[in-house]
């Protein structure tokens, strides 16, 4: 870890200029501990709705689970309703997190079109009473992830300033609007333009699929760190550095075999195994399997049957690994 903090989120020290970004059914604790350890600088949680933080409490326990080695620790909530995200936020404090963070920037239909996620964009002034109350309620950070807005309602330049105006810690900015989900090429200059309105710290996402992405993101905007989604499934490793091709297949065969450990103890066999699954064709890709035998893999239903079979594919792959005990991978409290 380096010594000197890249940035602070009020007065927490953050190390690292890479973060994993908060995906649902993706960012769920066994890939976001096993990438803090490869380097990413925070963890942001899967974001919650504020109403199942209130009325299905139990519901969101996974989602909210994290380790003290995962530090700084973000929450993230969506919702419509200022009073009812105050409320959860205040709910969730008790479970230790280090910031809580305020979705602003989901895209999926469900979310949007209800008036959360990327919806609450078309509200500024409902945005300003969320952090105005936030803020005040609060004696921890409270931040704020964003898009561009709506191709009809670009309103990222007006919700930046709310934020930092309403006493706001940071920005996360993904340069696309609601309508390109995550289609077409972001919008670095918009995140540029993010940076030089704003003085708290802001983090740019959109479009780094490598190392050398990173630093250009940087570089072109100014921003303090970077957020990276889609180009770290299937390369964790991005986080120290690597990219995929710089993977061996003896090192992908062992990030397997632990993100799999790590999803049996969280989840239990059946439920560990098939949410893994999504992961899993991501590792594959570095063992350049016929499609039969890729799908031979990701049907099995018994993990054993799963390590089995993958290391006869690294075998074939050119790994001569010898079988690697499965780490427990158990969460702290």
């Amino acid at each position: 870890m380096e010594n000197t903090p890249t940035f602070f989120v009020r007065g927490i020290p953050v190390y690292g200029e890479a973060i994993l970004a908060p995906m649902d059914g993706f960012s769920d604790w066994p890939f976001r501990s096993l990438c803090r350890r490869l380097g990413s600088a925070m963890s942001y949680t899967e974001f919650v709705q504020a109403r199942d933080v209130l009325n299905r409490p139990r519901y969101v326990e996974e989602k909210l689970a994290f380790d003290e080695s995962e530090r700084p620790v973000a929450f993230q909530l969506y919702g419509d309703d200022p009073d009812e995200i105050v409320e959860a936020a205040l709910r969730v404090r008790e479970k230790g997190p280090d910031v809580i963070d305020v979705n602003m920037g989901c895209p999926a239909k469900s979310v949007a079109n209800r008036g959360a996620g990327v919806g609450l964009m078309r509200s500024p002034l409902k945005i300003a009473r969320t952090f105005r109350k936030l803020t005040a309620a609060l004696d921890l950070p409270v931040t704020g992830k964003i898009r561009l807005g709506w191709d009809d309602c670009r309103s990222y330049r007006l919700v930046a300033r709310i934020v930092e105006e309403e006493g706001g810690s940071l920005v996360a900015i993904h340069g696309r609007t609601k309508e390109q989900g995550y289609g077409g090429e972001a919008n670095w200059e918009a995140i540029a333009e993010v940076r030089q309105l704003v003085k708290i710290p802001v983090i740019g996402n959109g479009d780094v699929r490598n190392v050398a992405d990173i630093r250009r993101l940087k570089e072109y905007t100014g921003c303090e760190a970077v957020m990276i989604g889609r180009g770290a499934i299937g390369n964790p490793w991005i986080f120290s550095g690597l990219d995929r091709e710089q993977v061996s297949p003896e090192q992908v065969r062992y990030m397997i075999e632990e993100h799999l450990a790590r999803s049996l103890s969280f989840y239990g066999p059946r439920l560990g195994l098939e949410l893994f699954r999504k992961h899993a064709v991501g590792y594959l890709e570095s063992f350049g399997l016929a499609r039969e035998k890729r799908k031979e893999l990701l049907t099995r239903t018994r993990a054993e049957e799963f390590l089995e079979l993958l290391g006869e594919v690294a075998v074939g792959a050119g790994s001569d690994l010898t079988p690697v005990p499965l780490l427990a991978g158990e969460r702290e409290s």
